[in-house]
């Protein structure tokens, strides 16, 4: 990385003076969270110069109002769960008392533990550059942060999502929570309805029902429409059964201020309602946060009908050639495991054009419980491709002796399978969903076919029985190898 003037103009048309404060990096990644500081790593890995663009703190909010306190919430929210259901194991406990300050404090001790990780010094031990400043592209290739201006190499947009507030007759007359600010809640809320019943909306529904606050989710189509629905069904019905009101196909009309509590208008398959809360928390949508970046400068397009996402080749480039994108921007991998691997197949794609990578192999996670868990092709995307030139193997729960032992018997997982036994994809509902998905994630990575993934030899008792189960399942006659060989043996006598 080249500093102080050293670097070229190829016709930028910028002076002598702002090439001085000029950085000309291999990469230089917009964003500094879960997706942007993951790409930072995986470029260092290879040894390139980095620089790494943000306004606010590292981590971005992933770390300080997203997934990571989410999952916070959620744990001690599984304590509370466990402690009232454990009858089943002969365990009894007296009422629960949850003291929600402590819970919010359990949350900060969460992100403060893993804030040095993502924080500036961390990064640049590891050779990146942290510019701190509001990002803008002034042409094709370079762009300007704070008094700053960076023309790298390459660029990736990391830059996250911000939340969408609805156009809701009287939502502005009252309080209300989004995803980045719900979780700042210090205090028991009495009746909450979840505007928006997507993946968060729905993690944190189970955290705040198991918490003891009665929750309501609005969704004005069905909900979790992007994941198989065989899986989705696994986790909506755990949480009904938990007590949250799920209400697909309903709208919110109005919003109605009182002196005690709100109203809630809504119209759905069954005619219109009311609905008396106290607390109103919106999650309908969240969109990439680009709107500052001047993309137009770098000759950036949006998506044809939706103006809010970016026109991505499946590699994650741009229309800029230089300019690639990663998590949110790139719609998504929500998880910071799904952040490492995208930012692999990005900076692959980047600087290892040869070693081209598809975003397709980068797993789907909803972390309710029991998590769904997603990679490659679902059911139903293989039906549009391989039309029926594929089957679907099944394993379920119960027939799991790990899962009979800890009652988690609630529970599927399935194989996609292509001709000659070939691994399309794989989806799980259940106990333990995203660690059995890296599993079948490596399985697709290295070209598996159903037969070889029943050949690993699993712990027992594990979940991880339930892939081994799936490849056992399969008939062995689909391998082409074992074909062959069963071919020769034949010829031999």
């Amino acid at each position: 990385m080249r500093l102080n003037g050293t670097s070229p103009t190829c016709g930028t048309g910028h002076d002598e003076a702002n090439l001085a404060d000029t950085l000309t990096p291999d990469l230089c990644v917009i964003g500094a969270g879960p997706a942007g500081l993951a790409v930072a790593e995986a470029a260092r890995s290879l040894g390139l110069s980095v620089v790494i663009v943000d306004k606010g703190r590292l981590g971005g909010k992933s770390l300080h109002t997203g997934a990571v306190p989410a999952r916070a919430l959620a744990a001690a929210a599984s304590h509370a769960h466990a402690m009232r259901n454990g009858a089943s194991f002969g365990i009894t406990a007296d009422a629960i008392k949850v003291n929600f300050r402590r819970v919010h404090d359990h949350v900060d001790a969460v992100i403060a533990a893993l804030s040095p990780s993502r924080a500036a010094p961390h990064f640049e031990a590891l050779g990146a550059q942290v510019v701190s400043g509001d990002a803008a592209f002034t042409d094709k290739r370079t762009l300007k942060a704070g008094e700053t201006l960076v023309r790298a190499h390459r660029f990736v947009l990391a830059t996250g999502a911000r939340p969408v507030v609805p156009a809701i007759a009287g939502l502005d007359a009252v309080p209300f929570f989004t995803t980045d600010t719900i979780l700042d809640n210090t205090r028991k809320l009495t009746h909450l309805v979840i505007i928006g019943g997507g993946p968060l909306g729905l993690e944190l529904a189970q955290s705040y029902a198991r918490l003891g606050t009665e929750v309501t989710v609005l969704e004005p189509a069905g909900f979790l429409p992007e994941h198989d629905p065989e899986l989705a069904a696994v986790a909506l019905k755990r949480l009904e059964e938990e007590g949250v009101h799920l209400r697909p196909y309903t709208a919110v009309t109005a919003i109605h201020a009182r002196s005690m509590g709100i109203g809630v208008s809504i119209r759905g398959t069954d005619g219109e309602a009311m609905l008396d809360v106290s607390h109103i928390l919106v999650a309908v949508e969240r969109v990439p946060d680009l709107d500052t970046l001047d993309l137009d400068k770098a000759g950036i397009r949006r998506r044809k009908g939706d103006v809010t996402r970016l026109d991505l080749t499946a590699g994650l480039r741009t229309s800029n050639p230089r300019v690639y994108a990663a998590g949110d921007v790139a719609g998504g991998p929500a998880s910071v495991g799904g952040a490492y691997e995208q930012a692999r197949i990005v900076v692959d794609n980047a600087f290892l054009a040869f070693l081209p990578r598809h975003s397709g192999d980068v797993p789907r996670v909803v972390s309710t419980d029991p998590e769904i868990a997603e990679v490659g092709y679902t059911e139903r995307t293989a039906r549009t491709k391989f039309g029926t030139s594929f089957r679907v193997l099944r394993a379920a729960y119960a027939e799991n002796d790990r899962a009979r032992a800890r009652r988690e018997t609630y529970g599927v997982a399935k194989l996609v399978v292509g001709p000659g036994g070939r691994l399309l994809g794989a989806g799980v509902a259940g106990a333990g969903a995203a660690e059995l998905a890296a599993l079948f994630s490596l399985a697709l990575s290295a070209g598996l076919t159903v037969s070889q993934l029943g050949q690993f030899a699993a712990p027992y008792p594990s979940l991880a029985e339930i892939a081994s189960r799936l490849g056992r399942a399969a008939p062995r006659r689909d391998d082409p190898l074992t074909r062959a060989l069963l071919t020769l043996n034949r010829l031999l006598g």
